[in-house]
């Protein structure tokens, strides 16, 4: 099913019900996706500005930036639910198949990939709004801070989805190793993101 093409209240709709999927990968997916189309729109509104014209090749290259970013969120919507579709189907083999772990085992480093990626997009998300709140144009400041709060949205609930297979894993080595990651970018990015929050806040008032 391909959940980015779905019109938002189709998608809100199967999100609240009984399904499976999509699930807190593909909302946090999308929570960047948002972000990166506000970051877009800043950039937008900037470009092309001669109070701004410093900085146009440096929108140029942010605004590609987070094109990219947004197209590969959207399309991360769709791979995180395939990537969960078959340790649905592993949860369901009975306890006594003598492959029924190692078939969970792969299954659960399959669906930790995609919100791992998630949450590296939406630090770097978060990074690239760092750079709007300083060149940005001040008439859409409000919504640099409203694109790094998406980005910090996603970045918690992908870290969670990530946690939720690592915590599973039979191979803790493995394990280890993403949950290591995750909590590098976390402590790194949560605190660039509440800043650049603070920042707009207090531009506002």
């Amino acid at each position: 099913m391909d959940f980015s093409a779905m019109q938002i209240d189709n998608f809100n709709a199967l999100l609240a019900s009984r399904a499976a999927v999509p699930g807190g990968g593909g909302a946090s997916a999308l929570a960047a996706s948002l972000g990166a189309a506000l970051g877009s729109m800043v950039a937008n509104l900037t470009y092309g500005k001669k109070k701004y014209v410093q900085y146009e090749e440096e929108l140029s290259s942010i605004l590609c930036e987070l094109e990219e970013l947004r197209l590969k969120c959207q399309s991360l919507m769709d791979e995180d639910a395939k990537a969960f579709e078959p340790l649905s189907r592993a949860y369901s083999m009975p306890k006594d198949d003598p492959n029924r772990a190692e078939e969970m085992e792969r299954c659960l480093r399959l669906a930790a990939e995609p919100p791992m990626e998630i949450l590296r997009l939406a630090c770097r998300g978060i990074l690239i709004h760092r750079r709007l709140e300083e060149i940005g144009s001040v008439l859409a400041i409000s919504d640099v801070g409203t694109g790094v709060i998406m980005f910090w949205a996603a970045m918690y609930g992908a870290a969670m989805n990530v946690r939720v297979n690592t915590k599973m894993m039979a191979e803790r080595d493995y394990a280890e190793k993403l949950n290591s990651e995750v909590d590098v970018l976390m402590s790194e990015h949560w605190k660039i993101a509440d800043a650049v929050y603070e920042k707009v806040w207090e531009r506002l008032k």
